[in-house]
């Protein structure tokens, strides 16, 4: 098959990358180490730890989940909190230690939290005391041994932190009541494990480094196995591409995306560290004013949003005061860049705002609009080097650009499979080439433009909503009959929640059912629209036609 990407390649950049260029992210962590030792890696709430006390305090987090909590290579860890500067160090502690690295979303609900715990059998779980009373609810039905708990200002030093703590919990009262009695202050484990020999394991880049969880391209949440080589590949592929001008080593990146979702993962944490950048962690970008009050305070080299970020600060008093001469590289991902925002967001930063495409699946990057390209294009650009990609019919053949088909990728940014569902796995992956649900059309010169959804997935924000675990919520209600979940469009989100119902009990109403769906559900994927039918279109053997809704919505 031809690949017309291939001779589009702006010429200094590389059409393969060595995805073997580090043995593991270990490596690459030591190696940045080596070279950006005493230049800062995090800043959190006007906190900086440089690359050495990273290393430090790593190895000491690794050495207490080997030698205390007697964890053997390959067992799971969860991380369950917002940027704050324990998560670098807990997630390379775990790494460095040989483990699994599982992300799990802090506003999760009990249901969920519990589903992905004793799905990837996460032996051990170091989480926020905020979202602690939501653990307690579940831990015993999980096989979760041990807890490490943190509080939001344990590593801003004294007396910062006792002062950020204290009004955390006693002024704004953001720590529910809870017990887990047998918890570890994170502290005091990397207190204890800077006293304990840290033993280097054998990490092989075909190792798991992260179970990250996604609906997929269908069905219920479910563990992405992305190994070592993914990530690295992934790196070395974004690094060529972007190529050495816009990633130097005095980079500053602001993170306000979490880190536990893959896009800040790689695109931030990651990324930035290989080049020995420092990541500015906002812990919570949801308070616009004090966002932008950061920016107006920091110089910054580079920063990474979705749509509603971006959107969010255009429109938030100030913005327009913040210092944007030294930004190079403003990176929009997870849900498609509005041309609006784009044209708006080049307005007033002098920037342009770069459009980037990808799943978890895929670690995430697949491909990029091109850097240099004047304006907005509408399009997700081109592969990344050593990757491609190619539209396929309903039968899985390969068809020409011009025809609507869904998107294929290929690279060694792949995922290795599906957790321990072999079945899901070999729906998505045949022969290398990853579903990835999109239907899309490509240009002549290869440029990739995606046109709709192959799946009933909700994108709200950039993260994926399943109709179906939205519907299993609402039928669970005693008084809904039927439900139909799908997505409705939003000028913030792009897409929210919106669910038509048959009722059992007329007495039911939109305020109860979204209540009740509070309690179940994080908030992104509870229901912003509720309307109520006497009936819900079904096929001839009784499937109910979402599709049906959805054209109906759109006329």
């Amino acid at each position: 098959m031809d690949f017309p990407w291939l001779q589009s390649y702006p010429d200094d950049v590389p059409a393969e990358i060595n995805p073997d260029q580090f043995n593991s992210l270990v490596d690459l962590l030591e190696r940045s180490i080596a070279d950006y030792g005493d230049k800062p890696a995090f800043s959190n709430m006007g906190k900086s730890i440089s690359y050495n006390e990273l290393d430090q305090q790593s190895k000491a987090f690794a050495a207490y989940l080997q030698n205390d909590l007697k964890l053997a290579q390959g067992d799971r860890v969860a991380l369950m909190m917002p940027n704050l500067l324990q998560y670098p160090v807990a997630l390379w502690g775990v790494l460095r230690a040989g483990m699994v690295v599982v992300n799990v979303n802090p506003l999760y609900t009990a249901r969920e939290l519990e589903h992905q715990l004793k799905d990837s059998g996460a032996k051990a779980i170091v989480i926020v005391a905020n979202f602690a009373s939501t653990l307690e609810q579940v831990i015993e039905h999980t096989p979760v041994e041990h807890v490490i708990l943190t509080e939001l200002g344990d590593m801003l030093g004294f007396p910062k932190r006792t002062l950020v703590n204290f009004v955390v919990k006693t002024v704004k009262k953001m720590v529910p009541a809870f017990s887990l009695p047998k918890a570890v202050p994170f502290n005091q484990a990397l207190a204890k494990g800077s006293s304990l020999p840290y033993q280097r394991p054998e990490i092989n880049n075909s190792d798991i480094a992260f179970l990250q969880y996604t609906g997929g391209t269908t069905g219920v949440s479910k563990g992405a196995v992305l190994i070592h080589r993914n990530l690295v590949a992934n790196l070395e592929q974004v690094c060529a591409y972007l190529g050495s001008d816009i990633l130097e080593n005095d980079e500053v990146v602001i993170t306000a995306l979490p880190l536990y979702h893959i896009f800040a993962l790689t695109a931030n944490c990651l990324l930035f560290m290989k080049i020995g950048g420092c990541n500015l962690l906002v812990t919570n970008p949801r308070d616009m004013p004090a966002f932008v009050k950061l920016l107006q305070n920091n110089r910054f080299t580079a920063i990474t949003g979705v749509n509603t970020l971006f959107n969010g600060l255009l429109n938030t008093p100030g913005f327009d005061q913040v210092d944007f001469s030294k930004l190079k590289l403003a990176l929009g991902g997870g849900m498609a860049v509005q041309r609006a925002v784009a044209e708006h967001w080049e307005k007033v930063t002098g920037s342009r705002l770069l459009e980037g495409y990808g799943l978890t699946e895929t670690s995430p990057a697949a491909s990029f609009a091109p850097y240099n390209s004047p304006g907005y294009d509408g399009t997700i650009g081109m592969p990344l080097p050593s990757t491609q990609m190619r539209l396929v019919d309903e039968l899985g053949n390969p068809i020409s650009g011009d025809e609507r088909g869904e998107i294929q990728v290929k690279g060694p940014q792949v995922m290795a499979g599906y957790w321990q569902r072999p079945d899901a796995t070999a729906e998505v992956l045949k022969d290398g080439w990853l579903s990835t649900g999109d239907i899309g059309v490509m240009s002549e010169k290869g440029y990739f433009t995606i046109v709709d959804r192959k799946k009933d997935m909700i994108l709200v924000s950039g993260f994926n909503v399943f109709p179906n675990e939205v519907e299993e919520v609402v039928v669970s209600h005693d008084k809904v009959l039927e439900v139909a979940a799908i997505g409705a469009p939003d000028e913030k989100a792009g897409e929210v929640v919106k669910v038509v119902v048959v009722r059992s009990d007329d007495s039911l109403t939109d305020k109860e059912l979204i209540a009740y769906c509070r309690e179940n559900l994080t908030a992104y994927k509870v229901p912003r629209y509720v309307e109520f039918r006497d009936e819900l279109p079904k096929t001839n053997v009784g499937k109910i036609l979402r599709r049906a809704l959805r054209e109906e919505q759109a006329a």
